[in-house]
């Protein structure tokens, strides 16, 4: 026995001409709206987002539609699949896939990286408003009649500019290729500035968001003082300047009263539990962290303070291991607030003029 889709049976009592009124998007949304009526599962997410966005707007803003007005569109809907004979891949990315493996690797690469400058809008636009800095680079490996086209798309402002940072040599060869670029074809500067706009975006991927200082310091952050110590004095044999670095990288209890502000105490000991809070002074009421005990409790108001110093009294001595975790407590607090924008560090230079 034939079965017949919704989609064939509808279209077998179309009225004919009753949906000609309606426009191309108007059709589409009651095709859409039907389909997923019947349950049918339709992959709108491969339509590009204007027109994901445009059918969206289209479905909003219908009401109804009588039967025969239905079955007309479904009908002319039917037939224009029935006249379909051959469909192309959308977009270049479509293509690419469908030509993988029959064309080269280069090639595939290199439009696959030109169909991504062009998403990001005109490819001239944006060489234009690169830093200048990034354009050096690229005028000083590409041929003359390239950064002589460069030169010429340039503001007269920025070409100057650019044309003062080259080498005397290099700016007097591109100056005069200028003189030959009348003969050009608007093709090919579309080519250029794709190429050109291609460079600029040609930044390697990297597996890591941070840098190997930022990750190697953030490790350290969390661990205790004896394993940090100890990585930084073999940081310091194997390359100093690395090892410098890092250090600059770290924040730690010892650190705070260099990187905090003493204004800013008063909000950070508010993110502390307070009893976590005594056990990290306490821990550092004598000996080397000292200082940073009293650069907080100097900073404190004046009634907490002077609550707090009797709570350390009583507390008396405390594990180095307690005392650890809680002086980490207290740093994770002034990370957070620092990274919520609610606390700054010390700038050096701020210490410097303090």
């Amino acid at each position: 026995m034939k079965t017949t889709t919704p989609l064939a049976r509808l279209s077998t009592v179309a009225h004919g001409g009753v949906a000609a009124h309606l426009t191309r998007a108007q059709k589409a949304a009651i095709i859409v709206r039907f389909l997923i009526n019947e349950g049918a599962e339709i992959a709108l997410t491969d339509l590009p987002d204007v027109l994901q966005a445009r059918l969206t707007t289209q479905m909003g803003s219908m009401r109804y539609v009588d039967r025969g007005t239905l079955a007309d569109v479904v009908a002319e809907f039917a037939q224009e699949l029935e006249g379909m004979g051959l469909t192309f891949p959308r977009g270049v990315a479509g293509a690419l896939s469908a030509l993988d493996g029959r064309i080269s690797p280069q090639t595939a690469a290199r439009l696959r990286k030109e169909a991504g400058v062009r998403q990001q809008g005109d490819p001239w636009e944006q060489v234009k408003h690169a830093d200048l800095a990034a354009l050096i680079p690229i005028v000083e490996r590409e041929s003359t009649e390239i950064a002589a086209v460069l030169l010429s798309k340039l503001d007269v402002a920025r070409a100057a500019d650019l044309l003062g940072k080259l080498p005397g040599e290099l700016a007097r060869r591109i100056t005069y290729a200028v003189s030959q670029t009348g003969a050009v074809s608007p093709e090919a500067v579309d080519r250029i500035g794709l190429a050109l706009a291609a460079e600029l975006h040609d930044i390697p991927e990297t597996a890591f968001a941070q840098g190997a200082v930022e990750r190697v310091g953030a490790i350290l952050n969390f661990s205790p003082a004896a394993t940090r110590d100890d990585v930084l004095t073999g940081l310091d044999e194997a390359d100093q300047d690395f090892a410098n670095l890092v250090r600059r990288a770290i924040f730690t209890f010892v650190h705070i009263p260099e990187r905090v502000k003493p204004t800013d105490i008063p909000r950070i000991t508010r993110e502390v539990d307070q009893a976590v809070l005594v056990t990290a002074l306490a821990g550092a009421a004598s000996g080397d962290l000292a200082p940073v005990a009293e650069f907080i409790l100097s900073n404190m108001g004046k009634r907490m303070a002077e609550a707090m110093r009797e709570e350390i009294q009583e507390r008396g001595r405390v594990r180095l291991r307690d005392a650890e975790e809680a002086m980490t407590a207290v740093v994770n607090a002034v990370r957070t607030l620092e990274a919520a924008g609610e606390i700054a560090y010390v700038t050096p230079e701020e210490d410097q003029s303090a």
